[in-house]
């Protein structure tokens, strides 16, 4: 798997963002079974970084924790099997990676939102992370039962890293 990450905010986090990425993208695309190498995007930004995405790309004026772009189109969500369809728009030509789609986290909302639910920044982060990487192999929340796979998969994966609410706050 390749990950990057890039900054638009000079704020950081007592935690290595990329290796968080590598660890919990690993555990959900096991989870998923998907049978490719990947990439995947990370774009640190603040309110106003992602209010403007927010905008320009969902036309929702408003400040957000993640968005999530998804490469792909899934028949049904986490069913890679016709991935090789969409070939020549999924796969990085010189790696022959698949590439997954871009997310774009807001460093603000995840401190805010860690101290309102009274677990740590790793948590939240990796909690928003495995929600958007669930978008990236195509699961959707727009209604309940759909909401109700996406959470349980969410926990799950996070589970099974030992990423709890109970872990110490850092």
């Amino acid at each position: 798997m390749t990950s990057y990450v890039e900054r638009e905010t000079e704020q950081s986090f007592s935690f290595d963002e990329k290796e968080l990425l590598d660890r919990v993208a690993e555990a959900v695309l096991e989870s998923e079974n998907c049978p490719y190498e990947t990439v995947v995007n990370l774009l640190l930004t603040d309110d106003a970084g992602i209010r403007e995405y927010n905008k320009n790309y969902r036309n929702i004026d408003s400040e957000t924790d993640v968005l999530s772009f998804p490469n792909l189109e899934f028949e049904k969500p986490g069913d890679f099997s016709g991935v090789e369809e969409q070939e020549a728009d999924c796969f990085d030509p010189d790696s022959g990676e698949l590439v997954l789609g871009d997310i774009i986290l807001n460093t603000v909302r995840v401190k805010a939102q860690a101290a309102e639910y009274g677990h740590s920044e790793y948590r939240e982060f990796a909690f928003l992370l495995a929600h958007s990487l669930y978008h990236l192999c195509g699961y959707d929340h727009m209604e309940q039962k759909e909401a109700s796979v996406m959470e349980k998969k969410q926990e799950a994966v996070l589970q099974a890293l030992s990423i709890t609410r109970e872990r110490a706050l850092s």
